[in-house]
């Protein structure tokens, strides 16, 4: 092709033309050659420029929607809202004029983020079951790691609507002083413990539960029993966070708490409940860490002492502005498989809000989402017994049901 003089432009040219028709600023001059900053069309044979469209996300097949009576999500109840569902799988809440006229799933009352129960023993239990009584997803605190990965597999087959159960996720096996709880304990299957022998011990364990799929890392520091040396439990922690992975602590008995502290530990599995904590140790705590509520386990609604400790503690720990999850050791005794109204009405004891007992217990990023048939009552007698209506919602992408 024939080069013509005005694409040989060189900067010297540039230079000494400043009534070009293309005029160059000075820094438009890149090496030999003069960028014009005019675009210019392209000539015959040439082919043109590729021009990416942005489907219209109401008519695109990959996208779905849903809409509802109402939508609480991220903290507040909207209502003229729709769920988008993205090619990821995600939910995100707009105006519900966005929504095509057809194509989208109409349901009565509430939508919002899948229910999570964050402290749940999965062989101890029947995962189906949980998810029938409205739990979206669970965390699995202690258990067998191979275990976990075929339930968590099975979850995730196919999506929802056919494996019917939770989406789980798990910190693998409890990591134990040599002879710790719960080693000592009939329910605790062989497997669902793993020994920690030194600080590079440590290292080797965290390796082992995130090579197994592990997100989190549950430790036990047990005053019935033996207990990992402080520096043990630092080097746990810290091997954790170098994975990126949140430590767990079951801490139970005088001192436990404050060594989950002071090692870095990021959650409590429990609110503490076998002694009243020093006030600067719970604004402490507050600052910086997450604690599992975990309430009905104190009676089984026959509430015993312990229960009147727990509140005490998580009553000052809210106050001081900490952050609380919904859990509550599922697996433990008689507790119901699903949404347990006690757990909630232990919360609102404690001092939450509905709207922060259903912040404890969703996760926006995931891609289950509950359903409340007759609607979300967020007044402080009713919330409870109308959030146990609560369902998994089984197929966001299901057609118009109008």
């Amino acid at each position: 092709m024939t080069t013509t003089p005005a694409e040989s432009t060189s900067a010297a040219d540039c230079a000494s033309a400043p009534a070009a028709p293309s005029p160059c600023g000075g820094s438009g001059c890149g090496g030999d050659t003069c960028f014009s900053r005019t675009a210019r069309a392209p000539r015959a044979g040439e082919p043109r420029p590729t021009v990416t469209e942005v489907p219209d996300p109401r008519e695109d097949e990959r996208i779905h929607w849903l809409v509802a009576d109402s939508i609480w999500w991220g903290g507040r109840l909207r209502k003229g809202a729709a769920l988008r569902i993205g090619v990821d799988g995600l939910a995100k809440p707009v105006p519900a004029d966005l929504a095509p006229a057809e194509g989208c799933r109409r349901l009565p009352g509430t939508l919002l983020p899948g229910l999570v129960d964050a402290h749940v023993h999965s062989a101890l239990v029947d995962l189906a079951t949980v998810r029938a009584g409205g739990i979206a997803g669970v965390w699995d605190l202690g258990g067998v790691p191979r275990d976990l990965q075929e339930l968590a597999a099975q979850a995730g087959r196919s999506g929802q609507p056919t494996a019917k159960l939770p989406r789980i996720r798990y910190a693998g096996p409890f990591l134990i002083a040599p002879g710790g709880y719960p080693s000592d304990r009939a329910w605790a299957a062989a497997g669902s413990w793993r020994e920690i022998t030194s600080a590079a011990d440590a290292g080797v364990a965290v390796a082992e539960a995130w090579s197994a799929g592990a997100t989190l890392i549950k430790v036990t520091a047990h005053a019935g029993g033996p207990l990992l040396p402080q520096p043990t439990l630092r080097a746990l922690v810290q091997a954790a966070h170098a994975s990126a992975l949140e430590v767990v602590v079951h801490a139970e008995g005088p001192g436990t708490v404050t060594a989950a502290f002071e090692a870095g530990a990021d959650l409590l599995a429990h609110t503490p409940w076998t002694e009243p904590l020093p006030d600067n140790l719970v604004r402490a705590c507050a600052a910086r860490m997450t604690w599992i509520s975990t309430l009905d386990i104190h009676g089984w609604g026959d509430p015993d002492p312990a229960l009147a400790v727990a509140l005490d503690n998580l009553r000052r720990f809210v106050g001081h502005g900490g952050k609380v999850r919904y859990g509550t050791d599922l697996g433990n005794g008689p507790l119901p498989p699903g949404i347990n109204v006690r757990e909630l009405r232990g919360l609102r004891s404690a001092g939450l809000t509905p709207d922060e007992i259903l912040l404890s217990m969703t996760e926006t990023d995931s891609p289950a989402i509950s359903w409340i048939p007759g609607g979300v009552d967020l007044s402080p007698d009713g919330f409870a017994d109308v959030l146990a209506t609560a369902r998994v919602l089984d197929d966001p992408a299901q057609p118009c049901l109008s």
